[in-house]
Parts: structure tokens; C-alpha cells; sequence
């Protein structure tokens, strides 16, 4: 049995074809009663004014406007479902500070539907679950800002803390667009302290303000898909390299189930164990990635990310044996 929305948007494709639909036709399509039919054809009139006419000559329904298209705030049910999931996600991960507007949003969407979708967020949720790891915080009111600044086009000065170096220092960056990594909001912004498109950390920024006197005019060159394209994860480098893996039988079970970049190519190997082959600039990222796996990944290349990986692992099997060393001394 359909439901009225999903009736709905498949009678106005059906008009929308040329084929005159009738009443006959629709009732045998959705398997429904007479009556359930007429009451949507009064929705399309009356609801959604509808240019709706029957056509004698044709036996069947047209528009008489074929450029009229369904309101934009037409969603089906699974769509209202997804606006409730974004708003327990914003929660989890944003802050109460975005919490308002999300459900002020599915508010106005359900005031518009045909019939009233009435859910529980509480039993919702009982029904779903996010875990999100150790993620970092971001400072909703910083979101807020960031949002704001990008699309007003507003200069952007912070105080920001760079992890590698263990340094802070101020930064005035133009704010292009915000991204989001395993749950961690990542900025890429213009730095004009390194004169270039730099990705920021938006749990790194300690402080902030709105340069709403500065303006900014957008790079309309600049693509956000092609900046991130040879990145892995949160990093992004600028001269990709093939890497190449090789993962064993117990590995290739998990490996071959992800997209785990869009360049990547896996060959299958007759024992169950696969290679896996991307282009990327983010070396540092991928070999700590491949640490993750332990003995059931190898790199075949590049030569410098396998000597780096090598020089690792026994950086990792000295640090246990001084460490046992250190324990039986003290002992």
C-alpha cells in the first residue's frame, strides 16, 4: 500500500509523461480505491494548485501548464525522518546552538505536508544510534561565525594553534567552505600569511572575530572537489603520488566493503588478498592510516612512504623493548 506523498509525486510524474492518465489507470498503479484517488486529484486542486485538467478527447489528466512543477517544501516522509536524524546530529556534534533552527525548519516543512507526520524524537531515537569516536570539539558559536563569514563573504581573524609545531599565532584567512572529516569540522580558507588555500582545524581556533568591515571577493576558479581531490582524510597535500597496498586475506574481507578515496582501484588476488591502488599528496595521513592495520598491510609504493612505514614499525618494536628494559631495571 503507497502512501499519499509517494502517490502523489508518482501521479504528477505519470500527468507529467503525456500518457492522460485516468482514474481507472491510477487505481490499477497504486492498487487503491476509487475514492482514495478522487480525494488526490482534489489535493493537486485544491493543496497544491495544480493547472490539473481532464481531457476528454485523450480520456485522461494533463496539466495545462507543463512548466508548473510540485512546491519546493513537497518531502516525503523519509525525508522529514532525515531532518529529525540531522537535528539529534547537530546536537551531538554541532551544539544546542544549531539545534533552534533545525527544528524550526522541520516545523515549516510538516506544516506543508498532506497529511500530518507525526514524530516522536524520543521514540525516534530509540530506533537509532550515532557513535562518534574520539571526536574534537567545535565551538557551536564559532560554526556560527564561520557560516556567517562565508557567506557574506567577511574576512576572518583567529588565533590558531598549530599541532605539528606546538605553536599559536594569528591568522586573517577569507572563509570559503567548511568540511567535515569523520565528525571533525575542518575550514579551507584563503591564509594570507601563507598567501594560499590552507585547511584549519576548527577545533584549533582559540580565538576569533568577524572582520565585517573587510569584505571579500570569492575565487569563482576555486573548486572545492578538486582542492580536496588528492587529500586523504583530513589532510591534503599538493603533488598526489601513486600509493600502493597490499592487504591481506582477514583485511581485504573489511577493505573491499569502503570507498575509501575517489581515485582508488582494487585488483583481487586469487587467495582472498587484494592490492588497493589511489593517487594522494596526504602521505603523513595514509601512513598513519596503515599503521592502523598492523602486519595485515604492506606498502609496495612509493618507495618513501614504504621506508617511512619501515622505519616506523621498528621506531614502535625499539620503544617496547626500552620499555620493557626500563621496567625490569626498576623493578
Amino acid at each position: 500500500m503507497s502512501s499519499k506523498l509517494d502517490r502523489i509525486m508518482q501521479m504528477d510524474g505519470m500527468i507529467r509523461s503525456g500518457t492522460y492518465p485516468n482514474v481507472k489507470v491510477f487505481m490499477k498503479h497504486f492498487e487503491v480505491k476509487e475514492r482514495t484517488i478522487h480525494d488526490d486529484l482534489t489535493f493537486f486542486r485544491d493543496r497544491l494548485n495544480a493547472p490539473l485538467e481532464y481531457s476528454h478527447t485523450h480520456k485522461g489528466y494533463f496539466y495545462t501548464n507543463p512548466n508548473w512543477t510540485l512546491p519546493m517544501m513537497f518531502a516525503t516522509e523519509g525525508e522529514l525522518v532525515a531532518f529529525f536524524l540531522s537535528v539529534e546530529l547537530a546536537q551531538r556534534y554541532l551544539g544546542t546552538a544549531f539545534e533552534e533552527p533545525l527544528r524550526h525548519a522541520v516545523e515549516k516543512l510538516a506544516q506543508n505536508l498532506p497529511e500530518k507526520v507525526r514524530i516522536d524524537l524520543g521514540q525516534l531515537m530509540q530506533h537509532y544510534s550515532f557513535q562518534t569516536g574520539a571526536t574534537s570539539y567545535a565551538d557551536p558559536d564559532l560554526l556560527v561565525a564561520l557560516t556567517e563569514a562565508i557567506n557574506e563573504q567577511y574576512q576572518f581573524e583567529m588565533v590558531y594553534y598549530t599541532a605539528g609545531r606546538g605553536e599559536r599565532n594569528r591568522r586573517v584567512v577569507e572563509p570559503h567552505h567548511l568540511h567535515n572529516v569523520r565528525g571533525e569540522w575542518q575550514l579551507i580558507a584563503f591564509d594570507h600569511l601563507r598567501n594560499q588555500m590552507r585547511n584549519f582545524a576548527v577545533s584549533r581556533v582559540e580565538e576569533w572575530s568577524i572582520l565585517y568591515h573587510k569584505r571579500f571577493h570569492r575565487d569563482v576558479s576555486f573548486s572545492v572537489d578538486s582542492y580536496l581531490a588528492y587529500g586523504f582524510l583530513a589532510e591534503r597535500g599538493d603533488t598526489p603520488v601513486d600509493v600502493v597496498i597490499w592487504f591481506d586475506e582477514y583485511q581485504a574481507r573489511y577493505t573491499r566493503e569502503r570507498q575509501w578515496h575517489p581515485s582508488q582501484h582494487i585488483e583481487e588476488h586469487t587467495d582472498g588478498s587484494l592490492t588497493l591502488t589511489l593517487q594522494t599528496a596526504a602521505l603523513e595521513e595514509i601512513q598513519r592510516w596503515i599503521m592502523s592495520y598492523g602486519s595485515h598491510a604492506v606498502v609496495l609504493a612509493p618507495p618513501t612512504l614504504r621506508e617511512n612505514v619501515f622505519a616506523e614499525a621498528h621506531q614502535v618494536i625499539a620503544n617496547y623493548t626500552g620499555f620493557d628494559e626500563q621496567t625490569t631495571e626498576s623493578s
